[in-house]
């Protein structure tokens, strides 16, 4: 079977899914109103995985829609030490594509017992994790057989915002959902553009992924997948700790993938990428561009809290692309499962 099938095929997927969650978003938001009624005193976010990068990106839209604290949970707090915080008020959102990650069922389950209200986010809706839930938001991905999560994870972020919508308006239109889309099906269909990078994290002595803002999340996930994919350290970083100590190792040999945005943070991230190229690193811009640093593109007039689903799927390329360049198949690398049963 040629290397990466499952994973590429899966990845064709996303603007299929991602069409179908954000249409529905009106209609789920409708059947989340009445379990989760009123505007929440503080959200809890419970995640691991590639599931805690799409929890980094809720705690950026919760907060932004809601208007209330948003943090996100130790589970080894409620596992291992025996934590009795009470939730009166809150809403916890548990992030479980497989729906039966113990530790994050049972993390649920405890917060909800001490007074919040619990949505499930899942690619099981007939799982552990709904169970204990109050209600359920669907990836509807279908099977996803490779162990790098790819369509599940820019499903959970599209989830995220199907949930902020129940609470508050999103800061877009229909239109841009509509173009985050074709977005996505454009960035698939131009591979070619991650090659010259591909060549370069291959070569590299070390791997950093910067973001600020929603992009931090990507950030996180792209680290996660070069990990995962090609055995190689990455990091993932915001740009704003990025410069408080780890440039320190930017140098000749390294290399930078910044996602930079329209919006807030895309100045940030333009002089953090500057500063790690005077530095001897070689770097990339995915969005928009940095004057003399090659750029990935996405369609630059999709807003930055939608930006990331594109961004996301050039990571995923990269990730994907560096793998097969090394001769590593990246349906299944170093013996990974596709559930982790952390506890």
């Amino acid at each position: 079977m040629t290397a990466g099938v499952h994973v590429r095929a899966e990845m064709r997927e996303q603007p299929d899914v991602l069409a179908r969650l954000l249409s529905g978003a009106p209609h789920v938001a409708g059947d989340l109103a009445g379990p989760l009624a009123g505007r929440p005193a503080g959200v809890l976010l419970i995640a691991r995985g590639s599931s805690d990068h799409a929890a980094t990106y809720a705690r950026y839209l919760l907060e932004l829609v809601i208007g209330c604290p948003v943090s996100l949970a130790a589970p080894s707090l409620y596992t291992r030490y025996g934590v009795q915080t009470r939730y009166d008020g809150w809403l916890a959102v548990g992030f479980s594509q497989s729906g039966e990650t113990p530790e994050i069922v049972d993390v649920l389950a405890q917060v909800r017992s001490r007074g919040a209200r619990a949505v499930a986010v899942t690619n099981a809706p007939a799982s552990s994790i709904a169970d204990v839930a109050d209600a359920v938001v669907d990836l509807a991905c279908g099977p996803e057989v490779a162990v790098p999560a790819t369509k599940t994870f820019t499903a959970s972020l599209a989830a995220v915002a199907v949930v902020a919508a129940a609470f508050g308006r999103l800061p877009w239109t229909r239109d841009d959902e509509l173009r985050a889309v074709d977005a996505v099906a454009a960035a698939l269909d131009d591979e070619g553009a991650t090659q010259e990078a591909v060549e370069q994290l291959v070569a590299a002595t070390g791997v950093t992924h910067l973001g600020r803002g929603f992009t931090y999340a990507v950030a996180q996930e792209a680290a996660l997948k070069y990990r995962e994919t090609n055995g190689r350290p990455a990091d993932g970083q915001s740009v704003a700790d990025f410069l408080h100590g780890p440039i320190a190792a930017a140098r000749q040999g390294t290399c930078v993938i910044a996602y930079a945005p329209p919006g807030a943070v895309v100045e940030d991230i333009r002089d953090a990428t500057r500063a790690a190229e005077r530095r001897g690193s070689v770097a990339y811009v995915v969005g928009a561009p940095v004057a003399g640093t090659p750029t990935i593109s996405v369609d630059p007039r999709v807003p930055e809290g939608l930006a990331v689903l594109a961004m996301s799927v050039r990571a995923q390329q990269l990730a994907v692309g560096a793998a097969l360049r090394r001769g590593i198949d990246p349906d299944l690398p170093f013996g990974l499962s596709k559930v982790t049963a952390t506890h």
